[in-house]
């Protein structure tokens, strides 16, 4: 949002510096990002005036000066053709540096003639494109500052240009009497009042205006009014300058006009040249294969829905974001249609980035404009209109109602102590509201209708401390905490995030923080990749699903480090995977993945593949730190991404509380991922939680009693798994047997059987186990593994 300080103070009575503005603008949430002041630029340059002009004694077109400056008489060679004696010149002395000709001067020769400076134009001073010749002044003294001299005689020419940056909650600041309102509430000067004279009209408006219902949520109000006998040309100079200084460059009086109460008062409107509107206007939607080309002579495909401006030939105007070509305004314009209306922020905002259009409307109706100020903004339009343009109004005609924006919340003065810590009176915090435009009836605040960001008693407190200013916070000391033990702040499953990644840690894996979105074809290989799960607006064709695992960001990880020369990955990530759309299809694992070798080049020959085994050693070790059960079985139910045969489950019946194993190979090719690599997932949520809750660990439970082992030796089919026999032998007694581990296989025995020998620990905790009750336990170990396997002992 760009204003000139003069402009500022057509809404504003104020005596304070530019400097004193900008610091409270930016104090008061409008960061300040530029300040343009062209007195800054030209302090340096004096008055002066000619004594004499003699033609150059080698150029036709040059002067040989003697000037009369602040330092005595100089001599200046000048090419101007209205260099003459008796002129006051603006004079830049050897030294000054020269904004339009970005040069420092210094003494030189112009054909062999000294020059001791120069006199200036106002487009080597920035003041405008005039170079015609050098600028002379109707008064002055020699040696006196231009500055002054424009300060006293031409202010506008060193008008400073203030650019604030707005953030998307504060729509009300996009006009400069917004932005004025706001400096008067922190007491830098006094509001001046818009006066609204409404304009009467004088005949029926030719032109009617109707709302189509199926738009009439995203353009509830439609008003406007013809003024006929209008003279369309330049605008005035004084209009001219404003928008200049702005960066807009000035089109027409009609087209100006509307432009300068878009950034004066943030009410956009535009006009139709009303000879081209084909009968009456309809706000309507878009339809299918409709276009438009629009003030910037593009070529627009309106998307289907999208709110336009119609006549009877088609869409005239793109609601709320840009007007046609066909029926502009241009200087032939005798007869004008004056629109204003209100269209909704979300609807006008998507039809604007469908578009790629950034229009001064559109940056606007999108974070929402007053919509109270509609037929004001709108008769005011036309009392301009009128004034420069000359011409009659019609009656205004209007669609629609508009929507109700009052609101009130409850003002209390202690909640601005207890939110932001300030202490400030209760009646100087009711006059900063009634400033910004509050009315107080009682404990309630009605809310304006300019300020749609204020929802609630907090907002209020919020206007109330940014008006005081944040500046004035002073520290103080926290209160000394009350005695005993605080309550945890962390949920048990927080707690469990943290010791996970503490221990992933711990063994050795780098962690990775990835996008939880992955392309589509990644996710498709991890059982994800429908439409449940894709993005909306993704920022990248990469980045188009929710993620329903953690190792496909893991896998692309490790394909950028090899593509680096980083063979060898110790890889883990924590965080949330997507099973669908809903909130609950979302849960948090960690996955880790290991590629390449375990150890690096060493003469003992220690260095080998990662395999299966690394990575069930290190899921076990994650589950046992955050306190998974010891007794978990081992399944082969798989997803497909998992090497079959060469991957297993830990679950605990039906609950799968993690998987370990190689990766599919079909997986690391369409990964671009260069084997070995293994990896495991932990479901951290599926993990039981202990029914008691403490703060410290159990007590260490070690039993007393000498544990027994006993080695078993089973002939069983080759088809057997060895994970088969040793959870039947676990099951023979669960109290009892501490463990079971496989120590021996031997295959080629006769009818392509193969042996398996196990050892059993059997681990009492009462008394001391007799032999007795060893032989009882053994014979349930047998007869189980017999059951399971089809096996016998071997003898």
């Amino acid at each position: 949002m760009k204003f000139t300080l003069s402009w500022l103070k057509e809404h504003l009575d104020t005596t304070a510096t530019l400097d004193q503005i900008a610091e409270a603008l930016t104090d008061l949430g409008l960061e300040v990002e530029e300040v343009a002041d062209p007195a800054a630029r030209l302090g340096s340059f004096t008055l002066a005036r000619i004594e004499d002009a003699q033609q150059h004694p080698d150029a036709d077109r040059l002067r040989v000066c003697r000037v009369m400056t602040d330092e005595g008489e100089k001599q200046i060679v000048c090419g101007a053709p209205n260099a003459r004696a008796g002129i006051t010149v603006v004079l830049a002395k050897p030294g000054d540096y020269v904004p339009g000709i970005d040069t420092t001067l210094g003494v030189g020769k112009i054909r062999g003639v000294e020059s001791h400076g120069m006199m200036a134009s106002e487009r080597e001073l920035e003041l405008s494109e005039e170079h015609d010749g050098i600028i002379e002044l109707p008064s002055g003294e020699v040696g006196q500052r231009f500055v002054d001299w424009l300060a006293q005689n031409a202010p506008e020419k060193i008008d400073p240009m203030i650019h604030i940056k707005i953030t998307p909650n504060r729509p009300d600041a996009l006009g400069v009497h917004g932005i004025a309102r706001d400096l008067a509430a922190r007491g830098l000067g006094v509001l001046k009042p818009v006066t609204v004279e409404p304009v009467p009209g004088t005949f029926p408006c030719p032109v009617g205006v109707t709302i189509d219902a199926d738009v009439a949520a995203k353009a509830p109000f439609f008003a406007g009014r013809v003024v006929r006998g209008v003279t369309n040309g330049p605008s005035p100079a004084w209009l001219q300058k404003r928008l200049r200084a702005i960066g807009l460059r000035p089109i027409n009086a009609l087209v100006d006009i509307t432009n300068f109460f878009t950034f004066d008062l943030n009410r956009p409107l535009h006009v139709f040249d009303a000879a081209k509107v084909a009968g009456d206007l309809v706000l309507r939607g878009a339809r299918a294969g409709e276009e438009l080309v629009a003030l910037d002579d593009k070529t627009y495909a309106l998307p289907e829905g999208a709110v336009v401006i119609c006549d009877d030939h088609g869409p005239e105007s793109i609601a709320g974001i840009m007007g046609g070509a066909a029926s502009g305004a241009s200087e032939e314009t005798r007869d004008v249609f004056i629109e204003a209306a209100w269209f909704d922020p979300i609807s006008t905002a998507a039809t604007g980035r469908t578009l790629k259009i950034n229009s001064d409307a559109r940056y606007r109706f999108e974070r929402g404009i007053d919509p109270e100020f509609t037929l004001p903004g709108l008769e005011l339009a036309t009392r301009m209109v009128i004034d420069l343009c000359g011409g009659e109004a019609s009656e205004v005609v209007t669609a629609g109602a508009l929507p109700d924006t009052g609101r009130a919340y409850r003002l209390d003065p202690a909640r601005t102590s207890r939110l932001v810590g300030m202490d400030i009176p209760e009646a100087d915090q009711r006059a900063t509201l009634e400033a910004l435009g509050f009315r107080l009836e009682g404990e309630m605040a009605q809310v304006p209708s300019w300020r749609p960001d204020v929802l609630g008693e907090a907002d209020l407190v919020e206007e109330i401390a940014r008006i005081a200013s944040l500046t004035k916070l002073q520290g103080k000391p926290l209160p000394r905490a009350q005695a005993g033990v605080p309550q945890p702040v962390l949920t048990p499953l927080q707690v469990r995030e943290k010791t996970a990644r503490r221990m992933a840690a711990a063994l050795g894996y780098n962690e990775c923080v990835t996008y939880s979105f992955i392309d589509q074809a990644s996710a498709a290989l991890f059982g994800g990749g429908d439409d449940a799960v894709r993005v909306e607006n993704p920022i990248s064709s990469e980045m188009s699903h929710l993620r329903p695992d953690l190792l496909p960001g893991l896998l692309q990880a490790a394909a950028r480090n090899q593509a680096r020369g980083f063979a060898d990955l110790a890889l883990f990530e924590m965080g949330p995977v997507f099973a669908g759309g809903e909130p609950g299809d979302q849960a948090v694992r960690i996955s880790g993945l290991l590629v390449g070798q375990t150890a690096p080049r060493d003469p003992f020959g220690s260095r080998r593949k990662v395999d299966l085994y690394d990575a069930k050693a290190d899921a076990e070790a994650i589950l046992q730190a955050i306190g998974a059960p010891a007794r978990a079985q081992i399944t082969r139910k798989l997803d497909g991404w998992w090497h079959p045969g060469r991957a297993g489950t830990i679950a605990l019946g039906p609950n799968a509380l993690a998987t370990f194993g190689e990766i599919h190979p079909r997986v690391l090719r369409q990964m671009d991922v260069k084997g070995p690599a293994v990896g495991f997932t932990i479901h951290l949520a599926a993990v039981p939680f202990p029914k008691t809750r403490t703060p410290t660990r159990p007590a260490l439970e070690m039993s007393e009693f000498q544990a027994v082992e006993r080695d078993f030796a089973f002939v069983v089919d080759a088809g057997v798994e060895a994970l088969t026999l040793v959870n039947a032998a676990a099951g023979a007694d669960k109290a009892l047997i501490a463990g079971v581990s496989v120590f021996d296989q031997f295959t080629g025995l006769e009818d392509g059987r193969k042996s398996l020998a196990i050892t059993v620990r059997l681990q009492p905790q009462g008394k001391t186990l007799t032999d007795a009750e060893i032989e009882a336990v053994s014979r349930k170990i047998v007869e189980k593994v017999q059951k399971a396997t089809g096996g016998t002992l071997r003898a």
